[in-house]
């Protein structure tokens, strides 16, 4: 891999030697990777029924078959990921079977990655705004590990008019850093920083936004109808698209939002923990926002996982903004 702005500025968030190959191997071949599955949805002119299944039940599209296979094969050649797992398949396998490896030969620094390989497939079809979620986690499992210091980065891929990348990163003995990437035609060799720093801010706001999941919800709940009612009073700008990718990102982008799929009587929790919530939820703090569970008000990292197909509400973005949530929703 050439060497470039991006390397030199995660060498500089992340100086510690102990995490060199995450800085130097992992992350580059995510990116590569993501830029890869643009490539191939901008070919994929089809979307259709793969005639498959997801371990959660749910049909799978030509364009996740694709895509997780993208991300299968990069992390297969990178022999510092040794454990994988994704929202399509929800087993944590050796990622280096097709390299032959043996637990004899894992090196000291190795890391686990748990993907929800694109996330938004049922809005793909309108040819909407579409992402990739990842986290990378310390060791050979995610299972029973502290997700707030195991899970040292996470990467948000977006397929839109441009090809773009959130990554967060948050290791011991560094501050934690969140930027923003355009990716072009050769991944990491033609990538560009275009934020260095991704923050949101702090008041006053020029404009809020929210994002209200599931907002059928509302009907048969009462606080989530009444919080929805805020929102427009105050004069909130709706921004919800159905895509969690897009829709957590338009936050970051903008400084400003939260984005609220609540847990009801009537609306169980359907997004993954381990695929879905923990790589967004170190993105939005890295970024210093929140990111808490509606059921209890717990921050989502506080909890660590005992089974890959766990499942829960999300609140997140802006701190403020989530507190106001939580205390509508939960008191």
């Amino acid at each position: 891999m050439a060497d470039s702005d991006l390397t030199h500025h995660l060498h500089a968030a992340v100086p510690s030697q102990a995490y060199r190959e995450l800085v130097d191997s992992v992350l580059p071949a995510l990116i590569d990777c993501i830029s890869d599955i643009a490539k191939a949805l901008r070919k994929s002119q089809h979307v259709s029924h793969a005639g498959s299944a997801n371990a959660f039940g749910d049909d799978q599209l030509n364009v996740d078959v694709l895509a997780e296979n993208c991300i299968r094969h990069a992390i297969s050649q990178c022999p510092f990921v040794v454990t994988a797992s994704s929202e399509e398949d929800p087993v944590e396998r050796d990622a280096r079977s097709q390299q032959g490896a043996s637990d004899d030969s894992v090196p000291e620094e190795h890391y686990t990655i748990a993907f929800d390989p694109l996330d938004g497939s049922s809005i793909i079809a309108p040819n909407w705004t579409v992402g990739t979620i990842i986290g990378i986690w310390q060791g050979k499992t995610a299972l029973n590990q502290p997700p707030a210091s195991n899970q040292v980065a996470a990467v948000l891929g977006v397929y839109g008019p441009r090809t773009t990348a959130i990554v967060a990163l948050r290791v011991p003995g560094s501050e934690p850093t969140c930027l923003e990437l355009g990716i072009g035609e050769n991944g990491v060799r033609d990538s560009e920083i275009i934020r260095p720093t991704v923050r949101l801010a702090e008041t006053p706001f020029k404009t809020r936004y929210f994002a209200p999941a599931n907002l059928r919800a509302a009907a048969d709940d009462e606080k989530y109808m009444a919080l929805v009612s805020h929102f427009i009073q105050k004069k909130y700008t709706l921004r919800y698209c159905g895509g969690l990718v897009p829709d957590v990102v338009h936050a970051l982008v903008k400084g400003h939002g939260v984005y609220i799929s609540p847990v009801t009587a009537a609306s169980k929790a359907k997004l993954r923990r381990l695929y879905e919530l923990f790589p967004l939820a170190l993105i939005v703090e890295c970024a210093g926002g929140k990111a808490i569970d509606p059921a209890d008000g717990t921050n989502i990292l506080n909890r660590t996982l005992g089974d890959l197909n766990e499942t829960a509400g999300l609140v997140c973005g802006t701190a403020d903004e989530v507190d106001f949530v939580k205390k509508a929703l939960l008191d």
